[in-house]
């Protein structure tokens, strides 16, 4: 597994996740010194997904569905659940 402090390299595809965002860079190449954001650009191709418009729910993030006002399920209704879903 890649840590933080490993090396980046021409080649190497670096996955960012930032406030719900997901970013896919490729290097192109490193910077020889400190530049300006526009000199950074070129250095990176954004392989990113198109970010989720706004209001739409990522798929994997929909709760489940409970009736207004019910609040929290009880224990026994978390046993229940637990259950229902497979899980003892």
């Amino acid at each position: 597994a890649a840590q933080a402090s490993d090396l980046v390299r021409a080649g190497d595809v670096l996955t960012i996740t930032l406030e719900r965002r997901i970013f896919v860079w490729k290097v192109l190449g490193t910077g020889s010194r400190r530049g300006p954001a526009e000199e950074a650009r070129l250095l990176y191709e954004d392989m990113s997904p198109p970010p989720v418009p706004k209001g739409e729910a990522v798929p994997d993030a929909i709760p489940a569905l409970r009736d207004a006002g019910s609040g929290r399920p009880t224990k026994k209704e978390r046993r229940e659940t637990d259950r229902l879903l497979g899980g003892d």
